[in-house]
Formats: structure tokens, sequence, C-alpha cells
């Protein structure tokens, strides 16, 4: 697939292939995952960096974003978890090994990917990931998403100015209990996570709360696991102060477990 102009469709997916002559001669993919409301306007910068220290990179765009909020509201969590692991086949096809990054609910999506495929995935680089909450209003969500199709969405939470991940400015109820039915089966089944794990958080984050890190960190096995506190970055932090710190240390990561 060709790289699609971020300025003209800043929604669109984007794949860059690989260049293994930056890379030891290996072919070496990486697929990078958006978050619920999000788009992979969130994960182009990164995609980039990686894509010129010559790696390959596929970013989807998740059914049900990129379009209208309504939409979000149609999909299940599968459809998600198909449209990843389409793309995670496609750099699985043409390359020696592929690591998996996530971004907020993008998170829980790569964590299914390293769960069901095992040693195919080669590492696990998380953003801010969304795999839990303390929030209680959640526990209505089964039945107020029948009721009220949307709330007041929370984009852009970036500290640094004149950014855009380009997402809904509506939060769509249906979607959001899709995301939480997507825990159900990820959290279970942290234990079948083994791969090397990078972890990076923002230690001011007004999306999603601070349960996820435990949660995630206390219920991998992985031996390899690092958690990274970003100071300088809200909840986007691929779009924030910290984008070029996440940007090298990934790719540090990523040169690490596949060499």
């Amino acid at each position: 697939m060709a790289e699609v102009p971020s300025q003209q469709f800043p929604t669109a997916p984007l794949a860059l292939p690989a260049q293994p002559d930056r890379t030891g001669g290996r072919s070496i993919g990486v697929l990078l995952v958006h978050g619920f409301t999000g788009s992979p306007a969130s994960m182009k910068p990164w995609a980039q960096s990686l894509a010129d220290r010559g790696y390959a990179v596929e970013v989807p765009l998740l059914p049900g974003h990129g379009t209208r909020w309504q939409d979000l509201n149609r999909v299940a969590w599968t459809d998600w978890y198909g449209e990843a692991e389409a793309a995670f086949d496609r750099l699985r096809a043409d390359c020696d090994a592929v690591v998996v990054g996530g971004l907020s609910m993008g998170g829980s999506v790569v964590l299914r990917l390293a769960e069901t495929r095992g040693p195919e995935v080669s590492g696990v680089v998380l953003v801010n990931p969304f795999v839990s909450s303390e929030r209680k209003e959640l526990v209505a969500l089964p039945v107020l998403k029948h009721v009220v199709p949307s709330l007041r969405g929370v984009v852009n939470d970036i500290k640094k100015p004149d950014q855009d991940e380009h997402g809904y400015q509506r939060l769509p109820l249906k979607g959001l209990a899709a995301v939480t039915e997507m825990w159900k089966a990820v959290v279970p089944d942290l234990a079948k996570v083994t791969q090397p794990l990078l972890y990076f958080r923002s230690a001011d984050d007004h999306v999603i709360d601070p349960s996820s890190s435990p949660t995630v960190l206390h219920g991998v096995s992985s031996v390899d696991v690092e958690e990274r506190i970003l100071d300088r970055s809200y909840h986007v932090a691929t779009l924030d102060h910290d984008a070029d710190r996440i940007f090298t240390e990934s790719a540090e990561f990523i040169a690490r477990v596949t060499g």
C-alpha cells in the first residue's frame, strides 16, 4: 500500500516498506494501532520516524473511525482486532520479525495480538494503554448505551500546542461498551503475554486513570518489562512534547528485541 499524504487524508491507513540495508540486512516490521475515537494521524509521526530508521510500518484505520462518530456505535471490538491482525499478517508475510505498538485503546488491541499470536510477536510497545478504568459511571454503561448515543468526547488531550489527532468530538457509548467488552477478553489472558514489553505512561493524563498500569504490569508474564514515565505529555503522547523520546526509545527497543 502506498503512503497517503496526511495533509490530505489524515485519517487514512498508512503503510511504509522496509529498508533492510538500514537494519542489518533483515526486514523488520512494526504495527502501530491508534486509540478509540482517534485515527492514524496520531501515529503517523511515530510511523515515519521508524520508517526513516529502515523499519516496515503499518498503521491501520480501525473500523468505525475516520468517518463519523455514529459509526463507532455499529462495530464490535473484534472488528478492530480483525483489522489489526490483517495488518500484522501482511507484515509477517514480508518481514523477519514484527513488533507491535498501541496507543490508548490500541494498547488493548496489540496486547490481544501478543496473547493470541505468541512468538510471532517479537515485542510490545504501549503508550498510555487503556485496558481498565476505576470510573464508576462505566457500571451503568450497559444500560446507558441504549438511552444516550454519545457524550462529549475527550479529543486532543495534548500539552503541545497546535497538534491534532483528527479524532471525534463525541464519545459513542455503544463503541465505548465495545472497548470494555474487549477488556473481558484481554485482561484475563494477560499472563499469556511473555514478549519483551516497553510501557510509556504520561504522569498527567486527562483521558484515562492510572489503573491500566498495574493491570498490565502485574498481569503479564514478560520478564523483560520496563515502564517509563512521560513528564511533559498528556494522553496523546505520540503527538506531544515527549514524542521524540518515544520514537527514539521505541526504536532502540525494537532493534534490541529483534536483533
